[in-house]
């Protein structure tokens, strides 16, 4: 189907373009200067947390039943935070460990890990050949930077509504020894807000590697991050796991980043038993013990699932209005004129624009230059590169709603006019 543009005469697309372009200028003379680059909570998010500063003092009981919270020991993380990390991820407490304020770090230090050292006695992925990790597309930059940064070869698998396609993952996971792994994002993924289907979820469980030493990272970051009440639902991994066998399949990694504090939260995995002794095993030559002050913190705080949920529930009641403001916004300026498509999340950070191909780098530079920064172009694809150079991840939870309005309809202007500028060049 013709775009608005495409069925404009050459009279009526200059036409269209001179007043595009008059509304470019009357934004550019705003001076604006807009920030919609990264999915950060909003300052109102972060101060429903702050209560939770006033409740350690220097009288405080810091015992975590036999754990003196303020020495040394407790490797694995507090027993109650433990617990709760358990109770949101659905697992045993037994094989969770929690460490650390960045799930990203964990990622990353279990990369290395196999990287350098090897996976349950398996050959480091070093001395292996080049080893290569599968990357959903569009997907999260900063998981395919830290495959990137020790030579490991990313490969695009594209995304559907349902989760990666599958049968590109069960083609090159089962045939090819090096393949190691997979970065996923299970629930309201980053950055088309997908949920995992039911059968993705059992095929994931389902695979049988070529190499014995493959690991899914199953990055649950966004799993209490519902937007609505009637949340999407996830199909717990190890559940499916159970069915198949394949216990040794899965590390899965979630954290408070963004239903606390960014970067002083905490951080937790979990995995089979085997996979967790061999964790275990790697930490201990690199941590004494976590920082469980935070921890008794977080749990005094949040006290368990339930509470977690609670507190979730009003991070919503901050986000919601921003999604349906980007929804509102976007259907008003571009939804009849057949040059965009963009996802509907329920719940996560983020909204992935699909625009037409060869437009993203000049609408996120035009955007830029009318005073609103975003995502780089071409970000959420391994290595920058998006085949198609279309696809726009918006973040709207860090600016105001009314920031954010003004910043949509920068992005608006900058989607129309880089959108007729090319049907122009194309009649040239």
């Amino acid at each position: 189907m013709a775009s608005i543009y495409q069925s404009m005469s050459d009279a009526e697309l200059a036409a269209e373009l001179e007043r595009l372009e008059a509304a470019a200028q009357a934004l550019r003379d705003k001076g604006l200067k807009l920030d919609m680059a990264r999915g950060k909570p909003s300052p109102e998010q972060t101060a429903l947390s702050k209560p939770m500063l006033d409740l350690l003092t220097s009288e405080t009981d810091l015992s975590d039943g036999t754990v003196l919270t303020e020495n040394y020991f407790a490797p694995d993380g507090l027993p109650s935070a433990r617990k709760l990390a358990a109770e949101l991820l659905g697992v045993d407490a037994k094989n969770v460990i929690v460490n650390g304020s960045s799930s990203l770090n964990l990622m990353h230090d279990l990369v290395a890990h196999a990287f350098a050292l090897g996976i349950c006695g398996n050959e480091p992925w070093c001395r292996q050949g080049r080893a290569k990790f599968l990357c959903p597309a569009p997907g999260y930059d900063r998981h395919f930077t830290v495959t990137a940064h020790y030579g490991i070869e990313n490969i695009p698998v594209p995304m559907t509504p349902d989760g990666p396609d599958m049968d590109m993952v069960e083609r090159l996971v089962e045939t090819d020894p090096q393949v190691k792994g997979i970065w996923c994002v299970p629930k309201y993924s980053n950055p088309q807000g997908y949920t995992y289907s039911d059968e993705t979820v059992r095929r994931f469980a389902a695979l049988k590697p070529a190499a014995p030493d493959f690991r899914i990272f199953w990055d649950n970051a966004y799993i209490v991050h519902d937007l609505y009440d009637e949340g999407d639902e996830l199909l717990n991994i190890f559940d499916a796991l159970a069915e198949t066998g394949n216990d040794d399949l899965v590390y899965e990694f979630a954290s408070t980043a963004k239903v606390t504090f960014p970067g002083s939260g905490m951080a937790f995995v979990t995995a089979s038993d085997a996979n967790m002794a061999d964790i275990r095993a790697h930490f201990a030559a690199v941590r004494v013990c976590p920082e469980k002050i935070s921890q008794f913190a977080h749990v005094a705080f949040l006290h368990d699932a339930a509470g977690v949920r609670a507190h979730m529930r009003k991070h919503a009641a901050v986000l919601r209005p921003r999604f349906e403001l980007v929804e509102r916004k976007l259907s008003e300026g571009l939804g009849d004129l057949g040059i965009a498509t963009w996802t509907h999340p329920r719940g996560g950070y983020f909204v992935l624009f699909n625009g037409p191909e060869g437009s993203a780098k000049a609408i996120v530079a035009l955007a830029k230059e009318l005073g609103v920064t975003m995502t780089g172009a071409g970000a959420t694809w391994p290595y920058g590169n998006d085949p198609h150079d279309s696809d726009i991840r918006i973040a709207p939870t860090f600016p105001t709603l009314d920031d954010l309005g003004q910043a949509l309809d920068v992005f608006v202007c900058a989607v129309k006019l880089v959108s007729a500028r090319l049907e122009a060049s194309s009649r040239a």
